[in-house]
């Protein structure tokens, strides 16, 4: 299939504080074969080390730069997906290493409608061979990456680091959540309403991508934004019991404090729209991957 008659993809890196990060990833995607024409669209989320500095001095028609005040992770895939152009998104972290034909065989899995969301391996850039394929969740909600399935096959969330969807499908889920504060369960709140409103998501084992797998962040995130997101997930798809199992997870803040903050922002609004709309309820999901919580 030649480029002139493949879909246009959006590959959308969300950025903040990445060093030579950005200009590697971006160099490592150009140096890579595909049929597909693409375009990219970096999101700096006020970085303050000059990461995309480059970007200005070196200007592609390729790229799209967009600067933004500190909005957060959720929000900054959101305004790239608001900006692509492309019927297919790909949201990709700043610090990857691809290889050749790693979009095509993603979207594979996309125009044969086998499935709406495709991840490919993931591995260590330091340790290529520990790889992860998708990910499950454990009993508080941590993610635990999936052992190589050698075919296609459902994974409960795709990993934020690399994954492609429509974007179709995008919208028609409300892409990640927009009351998420700074960082912290987009893929998997993503990912669960993926699932519950009636799409599919895979991992594609034949496809590796390096990934710098890194102790801390680059900026500042504290414990509250984490648990807000948490919570407002829990309300936004769970049932009542496993809310309060949420609110069991907060150990370093005030749970009452976190409740009244998220309840306050929308979240018991967005659980009405969201039970309208969903196929599939939440025990629907924990018995599919058989996630103990």
């Amino acid at each position: 299939m030649s480029v002139q008659h493949t879909p246009l993809v959006s590959i959308i890196i969300p950025v903040k504080n990445e060093g030579d990060n950005v200009r590697a990833t971006i160099t490592s995607l150009f140096n890579c074969r595909t049929n597909h024409s693409y375009e990219v669209i970096v999101v700096d989320d006020a970085s303050t080390d000059n990461c995309c500095y480059f970007l200005t001095q070196q200007p592609s028609p390729q790229i799209q730069l967009i600067t933004t005040e500190g909005i957060g992770a959720a929000a900054a895939r959101n305004l790239g997906a608001d900006h692509a152009k492309g019927s297919y998104l790909v949201f990709c972290d700043a610090h990857l290493t691809f290889e050749n034909f790693w979009i095509d065989r993603l979207m594979d899995l996309i125009l044969t409608k086998k499935a709406d969301g495709v991840a490919p391996g993931i591995a260590s850039l330091t340790e290529p061979h520990k790889i992860g394929y998708g990910q499950s969740l454990d009993h508080r909600l941590g993610v635990v990456w999936n052992p190589n399935p050698h075919q296609p096959s459902p994974v409960a969330v795709l990993p934020g680091g690399c994954f492609v969807v429509s974007k179709d499908v995008f919208r028609k889920v409300g892409g990640f959540d927009r009351g998420f504060r700074v960082w912290g369960f987009e893929d998997i709140e993503f990912s669960i309403k993926m699932w519950l409103f009636g799409y599919t998501c895979m991992v594609q084992p034949s496809v590796k991508i390096l990934h710098l797998f890194r102790q801390s962040h680059p900026y500042t995130v504290v414990h509250e934004h984490v648990y807000y997101n948490m919570l407002r997930m829990a309300y936004s798809h769970f049932s009542e019991p496993r809310i309060e199992a949420c609110k069991k997870l907060i150990v370093y803040a005030k749970a009452s404090d976190i409740d009244d903050d998220v309840l306050t922002h929308g979240a018991a609004a967005q659980r009405m729209r969201y039970l309208a709309q969903r196929k599939y309820d939440d025990n629907w999901f924990f018995q599919k991957f058989r996630i103990p919580f």
